[in-house]
């Protein structure tokens, strides 16, 4: 059943140009500083097809829940989401929104020098100006009440999160919200949903720390669980 996204109007930028993209599975918000849903619809189109493709004919892709080997001439999309999941420990598809959001993102910075790609809670972005990010966490207390800043200098960059309370995506843990900063936002995506999968309770906090600690590629974690937070890295808070 589809959930209204209203997480999506906690992002405040008067200065960019907000458009929906939808492409079958695909339900993207694009910031940008003009409309260029034209430009995107093709763009989510041209990356959807090498994976859908690939799909078809290697069906253990979709299906696992560890990671697995694949074709050195596969899609780069299917090489970005298999080498994210053997980073994470978990299957390629906990990698492939992020990883749609930044092939997305990265295409249409050819059209506009400033592109937030928000795709079901994984965000890509490449800005000019610092931002801020609220940070939805379901019944957490935390809601409403934090937010990211993110900072020109340290884009582009992939912005995930998992959760085992809100949404439809699996997660095998009841984390409010374990988000993930990295380079990749494929690597981010696969890594909150494997840091987010171990955390059954607040006392679970510390050790998903250490877990996020040992994942190649992140530069940061943030993770809620009821009116706790744990924090590593390169992540800056600011009040909502």
């Amino acid at each position: 059943m589809y959930q209204p996204r209203t997480y999506r109007y906690w992002i405040k930028d008067s200065d960019l140009v907000s458009f929906n993209v939808r492409v079958k599975e695909t339900d993207l918000q694009i910031r940008a500083e003009r409309n260029l849903k034209a430009e995107a619809t093709r763009v989510v189109a041209k990356c959807r097809a090498p994976l859908e493709k690939y799909i078809e004919s290697h069906p253990l892709f979709l299906s696992s829940l560890e990671p697995c080997c694949v074709e050195e001439d596969a899609p780069a999309i299917v090489r970005d989401m298999t080498q994210a999941a053997w980073k994470a420990g978990v299957g390629p598809m906990a990698a492939v929104a992020g990883a749609i959001a930044e092939a997305v993102g990265k295409d249409l910075l050819a059209y506009a020098p400033e592109i937030i790609v928000e795709n079901g809670g994984d965000i890509f972005m490449k800005i000019s100006r610092t931002r801020v990010i609220g940070v939805y966490a379901g019944e957490s207390p935390l809601t409403g009440k934090i937010a990211l800043e993110i900072r020109s200098e340290d884009t582009p960059l992939g912005i995930c999160t998992s959760s085992g309370t809100v949404g439809h995506s699996l997660s095998l843990g009841t984390a409010d919200a374990v988000i993930v900063l990295s380079r990749s936002a494929a690597v981010a995506d696969a890594a909150a949903t494997a840091i987010g999968n171990g955390i059954k309770g607040a006392e679970d906090i510390a050790a998903a720390i250490e877990q996020a600690q040992a994942i190649d590629g992140l530069a940061g974690v943030v993770i809620i669980k009821e009116d706790k937070l744990g924090l590593w890295g390169k992540v800056r808070l600011a009040p909502l």
